[in-house]
């Protein structure tokens, strides 16, 4: 009931913002009494914010048609390759990306597609060989499929890092994990490393990351730990409806997590949609854009698996397995003490509300084997979630750190 009554609402809301749409279009170019005074250009912006809140929004494309490397102009192709139920791996090539160093970006899977991530891709081309982790929907992946959870997850990152192939030097390509999958491909490292897998990564870039949620807490973590578990199957997890291909397919939705991130900074989400409407009104339009491009991506949303949830919130947010050496990987201790020659480098955001300082600097202290010239720790000044992997801080202040790790490891 609670997936079918958000369809409902939303299908109302879309009909009503195609019509608030249209009147605001006529109201732009409106000259009549009702101009008078400004009132057609208020009326005119408000409905536009209302229109752009509440019409529904599909998975976005990256739209990364082309980069410029030393000067030159170069189109860039988008690869889907090695296709699984859950997601696939895209490559972006362009003449001369092959010979950079691999990069295997590793994208969230936490209700948002990996777009969210088109400003790290996009910082990262001209001087690497990209590939994402490019998920799925998990309302569109029919039972058939089967399952996944962190240990598929897990799995997909160690097949994938083998089907990317070794470099010149015979090693596997380098990880960049943002938020969320830090965990697993910190996990997947461990793992290779264990069985001296000779495609293990170079290294491995946490951003963001939950690896210890016990280092300065945040209102997401308190959100996992003050509830017991039983309580999130109950209230959290919704059943596909029968007109999606997953239909019967149990999930977390994401209009759930969506609601979740908008309600802990209702206040900046209310001043930044005053200032769409206010940049609307003055007639500046490309502030304005600038704002719709953040909620196109931000309330682009999908599913993810009960069961990927369910076990993220026990395993990440309230046992803390991976930093208490007790992660159990298809029936094997995980032992971050078996990472020896990966070189880490754990970057956070001085202001960052979800992953709290200190979260991703824990992986460089439970590597007890690893020598410390193969560890880094960045704490990026004055910069909260987003701004570690988008921005303008990223591409000028961050991007190079990891650009400089990647290449004084790249062998």
């Amino acid at each position: 009931m609670l997936y079918t009554g958000y369809d409902m609402q939303r299908s109302w809301l879309a009909g009503a913002g195609k019509i608030a749409q249209a009147q605001a279009d006529v109201l732009k170019n409106f000259t009549g009494p009702f101009s008078v005074g400004g009132l057609a250009p208020i009326a005119a912006s408000a409905l536009d914010v209302f229109a752009h809140s509440v019409l529904p929004r599909g998975k976005p494309a990256f739209g990364l048609d082309n980069v410029t490397v030393d000067g030159k102009t170069l189109p860039v192709q988008e690869e889907n390759l090695a296709r699984k139920p859950f997601g696939q791996l895209k490559r972006f090539v362009y003449e001369g990306s092959s010979t950079k160093p691999r990069l295997l970006i590793c994208a969230p899977m936490s209700g948002h597609f990996a777009t969210l991530l088109r400003g790290t891709v996009e910082r990262m081309i001209p001087t690497h060989d990209v590939y994402i982790t490019d998920w799925k929907d998990a309302r569109d992946v029919p039972l058939t499929g089967g399952g996944f959870d962190l240990e598929t997850y897990i799995d997909y990152l160690i097949e994938w890092l083998e089907f990317i192939g070794p470099d010149a030097g015979g090693r596997g390509a380098h990880m960049l994990a943002v938020c969320q999958p830090s965990v697993p491909a910190y996990a997947a490292a461990a793992v290779m490393s264990a069985k001296d897998h000779p495609l293990r990564p170079r290294t491995l870039t946490m951003m963001g990351g939950p690896i210890d949620t016990r280092e300065a807490p945040t209102a997401v973590n308190d959100h996992a730990t003050r509830r017991p578990h039983e309580w999130f199957v109950q209230n959290v997890i919704a059943t596909v409806p029968p007109y999606y291909k997953g239909s019967g397919r149990r999930v977390y939705p994401g209009f759930l997590q969506l609601s979740g991130f908008m309600s802990m900074n209702m206040g900046n989400h209310m001043m930044s949609h005053w200032s769409m409407f206010s940049d609307l009104v003055k007639g500046d339009g490309e502030s304005a854009d600038r704002h719709k491009e953040f909620y196109d991506e931000y309330r682009s949303v999908c599913d993810m698996t009960a069961e990927f949830y369910l076990q993220t919130v026990d395993t990440v947010f309230q046992r803390h397995l991976l930093p208490k050496g007790e992660f159990n990987y298809r029936g094997k201790l995980v032992d971050p003490g078996a990472i020896t020659d990966i070189g880490l480098l754990a970057i956070e955001g001085e202001r960052d509300d979800i992953s709290g300082l200190g979260q991703t600097k824990a992986a460089l202290n439970i590597a007890t084997a690893l020598p410390d010239a193969l560890k880094k720790y960045h704490m990026a000044p004055e910069v909260g979630h987003y701004g570690i992997f988008n921005g303008s801080k990223w591409r000028e202040k961050i991007a190079p750190v990891v650009e400089d790790w990647i290449v004084s490891h790249n062998g």
